[in-house]
């Protein structure tokens, strides 16, 4: 039998199980269908594959056999588990009985997280109908009026469950908050909000995921987090905006370990530019030639310059050189491109342009 995605993970049945004896001091093994254990505290499970296997095909609910008792575990119709437990008792049926509970309520609870996650999931994804959307979160107890933003944390490791643990043990408080992943590198967290709480409690919210990832998981991780929406058929809007913030942050915020959508300034628009149209951009300010042709000394002044809003006394006192020289250089530069960056419409045009030369870099990478 193929076991269903939201099946309880073999620690947790053995830390169940390990509980119980610590309490009762009865040994007890949790196998599945086919007889094979996956959980345990008796040494010699496996010998008892064959009356597992018997035991499964009988009608019977619960059975004594060569000094245990047998127990069916049930998820809805589908035989999941059967628990063995040492003693031929009614104490120890007892026991065997608790323990089935037990296991029963984990899987009610699993299944519950399931079918969550599984509709969170296909929610950020627009795999659902607008009907479908508030019917199902009327089923799973989701509230659909609430104030929520999405956070898409990128992990440089692919499949990090270390990473995606970490993050739902964080938030695992309120239960509509969200953890999930929807593929192989980034952990998406859908956060509930409170009425007095916006972008700069976003900011901290991404800060102490960073810390706690960068500290408990060694991780170094990216976030980007998208605006924040009031109906939850906008939740998918929010993660599209923190996925374009992760990408423009990669783009033009290297610097940067947390972007925000509502931060992302021209370079949200141009990356949404088409290509052919930087190509002719470029084409058009450069004569053909690219600013990367420019040596580093050159790309140094010019970024240094910007940094400092064009103020060129400033711009020659961080770069420990004369006023002169800074004028020199940038006389030069106006000599091979006609554009004085001293000049605001030029300086605009210079630093657009060289943000279009960083995104067409980008966009050779991805096809490659």
């Amino acid at each position: 039998m193929i076991r269903s995605d939201y099946m309880i993970s073999n620690q947790i049945l053995q830390n169940t199980i390990e509980g119980l004896k610590g309490i009762t001091r009865i040994d007890i093994c949790v196998m599945d269908t086919e007889g094979k254990p996956l959980a345990s505290t008796i040494s010699d499970a496996e010998e008892y594959e064959e009356a597992v296997l018997t035991f499964v095909d009988s009608p019977a609910d619960s059975q004594v056999l060569q000094g245990y008792q047998f127990f069916k575990v049930f998820d809805e119709n589908q035989l999941e588990y059967v628990i063995l437990v040492k003693g031929d008792s009614d104490d120890v049926y007892m026991i065997g009985k608790i323990a089935s509970f037990q296991i029963q309520n984990l899987l009610v609870a699993y299944k519950e997280r399931y079918d969550k996650d599984n509709f969170i999931k296909n929610l950020l994804l627009d795999n659902l109908l607008l009907v479908d959307i508030y019917n199902r979160a009327k089923k799973l107890h989701i509230e659909t009026d609430v104030r929520r933003v999405v956070f898409l944390i990128e992990t440089k490791t692919e499949k990090d469950s270390n990473a995606l643990e970490t993050v739902r043990g964080l938030f695992t408080g309120n239960t509509q908050d969200f953890v999930t992943a929807v593929d192989e590198k980034d952990i998406i967290l859908v956060k509930e909000l409170k009425e007095n709480e916006g972008y700069e409690d976003m900011d901290k919210t991404a800060k102490m995921i960073l810390d706690l990832l960068n500290t408990e998981a060694m991780e170094k991780v990216q976030i980007a987090y998208g605006t924040i929406v009031s109906e939850i058929k906008d939740v998918s809007r929010s993660y599209k905006e923190a996925k374009m913030a992760l990408d423009v942050g990669n783009i033009f915020y290297e610097e940067r370990d947390i972007v925000a959508y509502g931060n992302l300034g021209i370079g949200r628009l141009i990356y949404q530019l088409p290509m052919p149209l930087c190509k002719m951009f470029i084409k058009e300010i450069f004569d053909g030639k690219s600013p990367d042709d420019f040596d580093e000394e050159t790309l140094t002044t010019i970024n240094k310059f910007f940094e400092n809003s064009l103020n060129v006394s400033e711009t020659s006192r961080q770069l420990y050189i004369h006023r002169n020289t800074l004028v020199y250089r940038l006389d030069k530069l106006q000599k091979s491109t006609n554009l004085d960056l001293r000049v605001f419409e030029d300086a605009i045009t210079f630093k657009i342009a060289l943000m279009v030369v960083k995104y067409m870099k980008y966009m050779e990478t991805i096809e490659y």
